[in-house]
């Protein structure tokens, strides 16, 4: 006989992810069957969805304010370590509207070399004594805990992640302010989410509406900071995931608006559309910029290996990369520090080459072992800037080439800063819509598209793992690549369900079915026999196992035997949804019956009907075939 488990998923659990409306079929055929002719609802959202909402509206607030408070401690930490003031932050002569205090003015000389050793000193102290989780640069750290436990962050990264980042990064880290905001954020959703009554799956949500607000307060960029949502924390496009975090980057931009203004982050000035020539030199930027994206990558986890080899504690190490990156910037100061204004001054052309070719080596150098080091920072800024810089050095280069190819180097310089984004991370669409949110700069949509793409093609080619994920792949995590609609949901149970069942009739004695048991007959080879009554009516499903236990006697009716009923699906319910059905019911097959007829059984949908379903989608990724033949024929031959 069929049975549940002792706690399965409820109806109501499984029908909320998007799942079942299938139903019970009750041995007396009474309401349960009936109500199968009724319509079924909408398993695109429930009423959860508008709590959810709530809490990602209030989450964007929050997050636009911790923005904006952790801003303000990095720069009175960079004002005091570096000027020995903090009057260019708070008193009346502070600067006003939302900027980064940059410490490449300083009058330290080689004093300089030690200052950043100090933030790396506490976020190595912080990290020891408080959770080792504050290391990186905040998503992966973020994807770790969404893929592996339920999105479930310590309450304690709420606070300790965005003071280390401060400390790291005023104190002159080569890091941008975003990633730590970002894990703040997400870590503020999972602790709402783990206060409240929620499920993993909204949990997730406000993980990534806490996040993407984090940085859409930061860049005012609220459709990047879904999109990366989308791509790097929700795994998922769902209206339920969708909505909310949404709503929670509109309102963090909202709240930015009302306190900074509507200005672009990195003003640009106005730039003419490219040309064919021009365009197809951002598409071959991109592309280049997208090797070097691969280098960055491996570069930074290369050096991660380095310093697990090093004989002393790991608290040490941001020490060692902070004096590394003290170094640097006694050399180059705007190497020190967030940057942003570099950002600035290269999308508006103010870099000559020997600029671009200094700072952006210098950068390089300055980040690559900070981080790998493993103190507490973000990766995007500093990115941007490498990018920035080779794909400006690579516009001037065409320009000096092809001078009729007319390749502005601000649009270049913005090309390379998204293309090493985009083929670092694999965040395509992040990569295109920040740059253009930012920048506001329309004539560069297309060679962004084009640059971006080129760069995520070589990226997907010859890299297996992303700057994202290659850390978490190493802890054996799997991390989704792609997002693909369900296969299952568009096969009908009716379509893949076994017709030409073999049925047993209640009247039926186990002695009579026993011999027919014995006969090894074609259809006695089943698992499961549906049960129906002298009318043809459903009332239970028997199992081979309970057909042949000696404990029933052998002159026991099977309308006896029959004592749980069956759980059912009609024929036009999806295979997703029969298959969440199994999981929340425990069970490893179904009764289908018909959809005019809830009464009138069709056949038995198994487990082995779902994965037998799936030959058609291999088929139709692995066969080639020509179907329109202009010579001779050709047959379809499998893809290697």
């Amino acid at each position: 006989m069929t049975s549940t488990s002792d706690d399965p998923i409820g109806h109501t659990d499984v029908r909320t992810i998007g799942s079942t409306d299938a139903l019970p079929v009750a041995p007396a055929l009474g309401l349960s069957l009936d109500a199968a002719r009724m319509p079924r609802k909408s398993t695109l959202v429930t009423h959860r969805i508008l709590l959810i909402s709530v809490l990602a509206v209030i989450l964007g607030v929050a997050a636009a304010y911790v923005a904006q408070l952790l801003m303000l401690m990095i720069n009175l930490i960079t004002d005091l370590c570096f000027y020995g003031r903090v009057s260019d932050v708070i008193g009346p002569h502070a600067r006003s509207g939302s900027f980064v205090l940059s410490p490449a003015d300083n009058h330290l000389g080689a004093w300089v070399i030690l200052i950043p050793a100090i933030g790396g000193l506490l976020a190595g102290i912080m990290a020891r004594w408080g959770s080792r989780a504050i290391q990186g640069h905040g998503i992966p750290e973020a994807m770790e805990q969404i893929l592996t436990n339920e999105s479930n962050i310590p309450a304690r990264i709420t606070w300790l992640k965005p003071v280390s980042s401060a400390f790291a990064i005023g104190t002159g880290g080569p890091f941008g302010a975003e990633g730590p905001i970002i894990s703040t954020g997400g870590a503020m959703g999972s602790l709402i989410g783990q206060l409240l009554r929620v499920t993993a799956n909204e949990r997730k949500v406000l993980l990534a509406a806490g996040a993407a607000a984090g940085m859409a307060a930061v860049f005012g960029a609220p459709v990047a900071s879904l999109v990366l949502a989308v791509e790097l924390l929700l795994f998922e496009l769902r209206p339920r995931s969708l909505i909310p975090v949404a709503l929670a980057t509109v309102t963090a931009v909202g709240v930015r608006y009302a306190t900074y203004g509507a200005a672009p982050v990195f003003p640009m000035p106005l730039v003419e559309q490219p040309g064919g020539w021009a365009l197809a030199s951002f598409v071959l930027i991109g592309g280049l910029v997208g090797f070097a994206s691969i280098g960055v990558t491996r570069a930074v986890y290369g050096v991660e290996d380095l310093f697990e080899k090093l004989p002393i504690h790991w608290m040490w190490w941001p020490v060692i990369g902070a004096l590394v990156a003290g170094f640097v910037g006694w050399i180059e100061p705007r190497t020190l520090g967030v940057g942003y204004d570099n950002i600035d001054a290269l999308v508006q052309g103010h870099f000559g080459l020997t600029m671009l070719l200094t700072f952006g080596t210098l950068k390089f150098i300055s980040w690559v072992i900070a981080l790998g080091s493993g103190t507490s920072g973000g990766t995007l800024a500093p990115l941007f800037m490498i990018g920035g810089s080779l794909g400006a050095i690579i516009g001037i280069g065409i320009n000096q080439v092809m001078p009729g190819f007319g390749v502005d180097p601000r649009i270049a310089a913005l090309v390379g800063m998204a293309a090493i984004f985009a083929g670092s991370s694999r965040a395509l669409l992040t990569a295109v819509v920040f740059a253009f949110e930012t920048t506001r700069q329309p004539a560069s949509l297309l060679p962004l598209l084009g640059g971006c793409t080129a760069a995520y093609l070589i990226s997907a080619l010859l890299m297996r793992n992303t700057i994202m994920t290659e850390k978490i792949a190493r802890r054996g995590v799997r991390v989704p690549s792609e997002y693909a609609a369900d296969y299952l949901e568009q096969v009908s149970v009716g379509d893949a369900c076994s017709r030409d069942v073999a049925t047993l009739k209640t009247s039926q004695t186990l002695a009579e079915v026993r011999r027919w048991l014995n006969e090894e007959s074609s259809h006695s080879h089943h698992q499961g026999f549906p049960v129906v009554d002298e009318r043809g009516r459903v009332r239970g499903v028997l199992t081979r196992r309970s057909l042949l236990d000696p404990q029933w006697h052998y002159t026991l009716p099977l309308g006896e035997l029959v004592t749980r009923p069956p759980i059912a699906v009609n024929e036009s319910h999806s295979l997703r949804e029969a298959a969440d059905h199994m999981v929340a019911e425990s069970v490893g097959r179904l009764v289908v019956v018909s959809k005019d007829d809830p009464h009138k059984l069709v056949g038995i949908i198994t487990r082995g009907d779902i994965l037998t379903a799936h030959a058609r989608r291999l088929r139709e990724a692995r066969h080639t075939g020509r179907h329109i033949k202009l010579g001779k024929s050709h047959k379809a031959t499998p893809v290697a």
